[in-house]
């Protein structure tokens, strides 16, 4: 593990940034869009049709009404499928879109009404199943740092970060985005850049420091200079990864789609057949009306929504239904390190004692000064003595260096914890016994003192999750026994968690670009890539996987916003239920269409040979889309 001395900037927040994770009603209703109207509209036209022919003074009416009826609803889906047809997209609509034109030459509008209904009702039900767009876009713009304070000789005013140009002199604030890529000329601060890297751990910034845009500056003032525009920055180049990565993915065929290259062209040839035979076009339309692919349109939206629900239920939440498909599929994972393999938050790995004292004694008087500090470290130690059931006392004359260490009293003895430079600043005479402290110390660390001596050094670690290596084997028993470990760490840390865990390719000191170049080179050598992360830097790695799962527990904001699946509970061993529930809910949306397609092919039998007419032939296929739904149900289950 790399030596790190301790770093004491302002605390991390990982709060919630977005909106909850689960739309409601209305939001559900925007997702199916207006396709859903087509078949309300189709039912009032039955329903007002049968009113009017239930009349003996309008029943001459209800026929102008239907055929009206279907004229108007079945043009939206004939210029669809024409449309595809263009574009090269040969899909299941055809035999449906065949059905209504042959309902309305042949003046048959109740069966084309039924085929309408089927059709237009099974691609509503699949728009809601595929869910929404993602907003990461939005949510990282939104984030992006917006205004800057430009230096012109002893002057400072605020302008636009898009204004700012390379060489300019800028002055980042407490508590302000860094908002272009820069370097220190003057000042001392911590700056948080765990949205970048994705290390909760401040890092100390200092004259020659090079600062990324949207890195967050802790407590001092710092004079920098700009190294890029803001639109050529490292945020801006954040962006412009998810932008390209959502882009650049090839929209994913409807299972539907599959099936339909053969059942259509098999449906047309029976068609054919049965004229050339028999020259009855009523035949042909009830083939049509019968062979309507419905079993294939809705089987896999039904079973996709079933297992959306089921994996909810499991506190999983899949944005769309084709992430349940690909899920299905994955053969390569990949993982951010912390905060998804490790918890994200360091904790008391190691206490170094000099000779005289315990551990025990060390854990109490640091721990008692570093009880009104507020620094995340400072919380970790005052958490690792109450753990050790230390009662700690009340100290005084506590004083807080913001970014660097406290120092106070408990009873009569001075006591200092905090950085290197900071104890020998106020007790030279330290640094020999501090010296040898070190040699038997690694890692991120905290010196203490008392009474001027140095007394122990404390070390902090992330923990890694438990339970990985049962996660890593059921993995691998479902044929995924490739793994990758990407990282903004160093490499030496990063490679000591992957072997921890049993990961081979690790890959270090990862910029967010650098993850989502490997994950390109993956994907495009034909694997499906599961990447598994928690920080905005995960954000372009998951728009280039095949799937990306978000660790939702510390809130989900740009992160939930850019996967395809977040996981609501801190635990990414759930993603092994996860492609568990996608590879179930494709089983029963193929057997649901096999089934379906089965009855379809016996009805086009009975239909070619003028024992189903088309009206009949209609409720036949109504018929057996209830059983296709009642099967693809079981995907809940």
């Amino acid at each position: 593990m790399a030596v790190t001395e301790l770093n004491r900037g302002a605390p991390v927040s990982r709060e919630a940034t977005s909106g909850p994770l689960a739309p409601g009603v209305v939001a559900r209703w925007r997702r199916i869009g207006p396709g859903a109207v087509i078949p309300v509209v189709v039912l009032l036209v039955l329903v007002t049709g049968a009113v009017v022919y239930a009349s003996p003074r309008t029943r001459e009416l209800a026929a102008p009404l239907l055929m009206a009826g279907l004229a108007l609803t079945g043009a939206s889906v004939i210029w669809q499928t024409l449309r595809g047809l263009a574009a090269g997209h040969f899909a299941a609509d055809v035999i449906a879109s065949l059905a209504i034109l042959s309902a309305v030459l042949l003046q048959q509008p109740i069966a084309g009404l039924i085929v309408v209904l089927m059709q237009t009702g099974g691609e509503a039900l699949e728009r809601y199943a595929q869910g929404r767009a993602s907003r990461a876009l939005h949510e990282l713009e939104r984030a992006a740092p917006r205004l800057a304070h430009r230096v012109v000789g002893d002057a400072v005013s605020e302008v636009p970060a898009e204004d700012i140009a390379m060489g300019e002199t800028l002055l980042i604030r407490p508590g302000e985005l860094v908002p272009c890529d820069a370097v220190v000329l003057d000042g001392s601060s911590h700056v948080d850049t765990s949205q970048l890297t994705g290390e909760p751990i401040p890092v100390r910034a200092g004259a020659g420091s090079k600062l990324m845009s949207g890195s967050l500056n802790g407590e001092g003032s710092l004079t920098v200079s700009a190294t890029a525009a803001a639109r050529e920055s490292q945020y801006a180049r954040i962006v412009e990864l998810v932008r390209s990565a959502q882009a650049s993915k090839a929209p994913l065929q409807r299972l539907a789609d599959r099936y339909a290259v053969w059942f259509t062209p098999l449906t047309l040839a029976v068609c054919l057949a049965t004229y050339l035979v028999t020259h009855d076009a009523m035949r042909v339309l009830a083939i049509l009306v019968v062979a309507t692919p419905c079993p294939l349109i809705i089987a896999t939206p039904v079973a996709i929504i079933g297992g959306i629900n089921r994996a909810a239920r499991r506190q999983i939440i899949v944005r769309h239904g084709g992430a349940l498909e690909q899920l299905a599929a994955v053969t390569v994972a990949v993982f951010d390190k912390t905060g998804t393999l490790t918890i994200g938050l360091p904790t008391v790995s190691r206490v170094t004692t000099a000779d005289g004292w315990s551990e025990l004694d060390l854990l109490r008087l640091a721990g008692a000064v570093e009880q009104s500090s507020g620094h995340l470290l400072a919380r970790t130690l005052v958490n690792a003595a109450n753990d050790a059931g230390i009662a700690l006392p009340r100290p005084s004359g506590v004083v807080e260096s913001p970014g660097r260490g406290v120092v106070g009293h408990v009873g009569d003895r001075e006591v200092m914890v905090g950085a290197r430079s900071f104890l020998l600043e106020r007790h030279p005479r330290a640094q020999d016994e501090m010296g040898k402290l070190e040699r038997r110390s690694t890692g991120l660390r905290a010196y203490v003192t008392v009474d001027g001596a140095a007394v122990g050094v404390i070390e902090y670690a992330d923990q890694i999750r438990p339970g990985l290596d049962a996660f890593l084997a059921d993995l691998s028993g479902l044929g995924i026994a490739r793994t990758y470990l990407l990282s903004g760490d160093d490499e030496t840390h990063t490679t000591a968690i992957a072997r921890r865990v049993g990961i081979r390719n690790v890959h270090a000191n990862l910029l967010p670009g650098e993850k989502a170049a490997i994950i390109g080179t993956l994907v495009a050598a034909g694997e499906r890539v599961v990447m598994v992360g928690d920080g905005t830097n995960d954000a372009p790695a998951m728009g280039t996987a095949t799937v990306g799962v978000a660790l939702g527990g510390h809130g989900g904001g740009i992160t939930a916003e850019a996967a395809d699946v977040v996981l609501l509970v801190d635990d990414p061993t759930r993603l092994v239920d996860a492609i568990r529930i996608g590879r179930r809910t494709l089983s029963v949306a193929r057997q649901s269409i096999w089934i379906g397609l089965g009855l379809s092919a016996a009805a086009m039998v009975l239909a070619a040979l003028g024992i189903l007419p088309p009206i009949a032939g209609a409720l036949v296929q109504e018929a057996i889309d209830i059983g296709v739904i009642a099967n693809a149900l079981r995907a809940a289950r």
